[in-house]
């Protein structure tokens, strides 16, 4: 049968038409895809820091067009290993992890790692793991010795220091106390913590801790009290106020710049707060990790310097504008 150049025409766009077809349907590049699972494991949703932390999640994977499972890992390492163990079943594309223990939980992120899952861990690190997990947190060292240093300023003849520490085990917990211990270590014997214990980042722990602290110390009121974070902080301020030592003078300092230690750093009831900049740390921790799952791009530490707020700073807390 002789086949006419119309027939020939006819079969050249209809394999054309095919071959475009075909080319559609096929996966977009990784560099253009989207809608991606992430999982982001939290230590403790319980805890204001990770609820405004999770907002800001929220809004930057809107941003990039992610899509997220948040899980609360209750303070338990058990329940994040299990957390961790999940994500991987359900085969997300990446992980964003704050770590409730710095060491419990690094054979589930060394299943991570072997599964070959990108992961990066936020405001918390883990230590140990068999390949470098990319980090990105304020230096908590340097917080710690920050809070430290002011006493030294502020106390130059020497203070009595209670210290109210975080959660055992978890990296920022560890890296606080260092940058403290090291900065009075260094100043010298006449700053003196009389009391330290931890109330695990907890407000009505640290009411607790605080009250049965002062009353440990009646007539001998400390003059400072240094907490690794505002909740405890906070709590540590009702407690002055429930034992009527209002009027001692006594200097409360806190950590996360949280908008209620804020407004008792304005109030005078709080002498500082460490700015650590939440919102930062996982939207660049996001953003990084995104870009590694699109792109192969590299995911680099980032290392986020803290600002010590007192009142005379309060605008560089990046939640002023929250205070009423």
């Amino acid at each position: 049968m002789t086949r006419t150049p119309r027939t020939h025409l006819r079969k050249a766009i209809h394999a054309a038409a095919l071959l475009a077809a075909a080319s559609l349907a096929l996966p977009s590049s990784p560099a253009l895809a989207d809608n991606e699972r992430v999982a982001a494991l939290f230590h403790n949703m319980a805890e204001p820091f990770f609820v405004f932390m999770n907002r800001e999640l929220q809004d930057e994977a809107k941003k990039l067009k992610v899509k997220l499972s948040v899980v609360d890992g209750q303070a338990s390492s058990p329940k994040q290993t299990s957390d961790v163990s999940v994500a991987i079943t359900q085969g997300v594309a990446g992980i964003i992890i704050a770590p409730t223990d710095a060491k419990a939980m690094t054979p589930a992120l060394n299943e991570v790692l072997g599964d070959k899952i990108p992961v990066v861990t936020v405001d918390r690190r883990v230590d140990g793991a068999k390949s470098p997990i990319p980090h990105v947190g304020a230096d908590n060292v340097a917080g710690g010795r920050m809070m430290a240093e002011w006493v030294v300023k502020n106390f130059p003849d020497g203070a009595s220091i209670v210290f109210l520490t975080g959660q055992p085990g978890s990296s920022s917990g560890i890296d606080r106390t260092k940058g403290v211990h090291d900065a009075f270590a260094k100043a010298g014997p006449k700053y003196r913590i009389v009391a330290e214990q931890t109330a695990n980042w907890a407000r009505d722990q640290g009411l607790t801790v605080t009250q049965n602290i002062l009353t440990s110390l009646t007539g001998k009121p400390p003059q400072v009290i240094l907490s690794a974070n505002d909740d405890m902080a906070l709590g540590a301020v009702e407690a002055i106020q429930s034992a009527g030592l209002a009027r001692q003078g006594i200097k409360v300092l806190g950590y996360d710049a949280s908008p209620d230690a804020l407004r008792k750093v304005r109030d005078g009831e709080m002498a500082l707060t460490v700015e650590q900049s939440p919102g930062k740390q996982i939207r660049t921790a996001l953003q990084l990790l995104v870009a590694n799952i699109r792109n192969k791009t590299e995911i680099k530490s980032v290392g986020i310097e803290p600002i010590l707020i007192t009142k005379a700073n309060l605008s560089e807390a990046a939640r002023s504008g929250e205070l009423k």
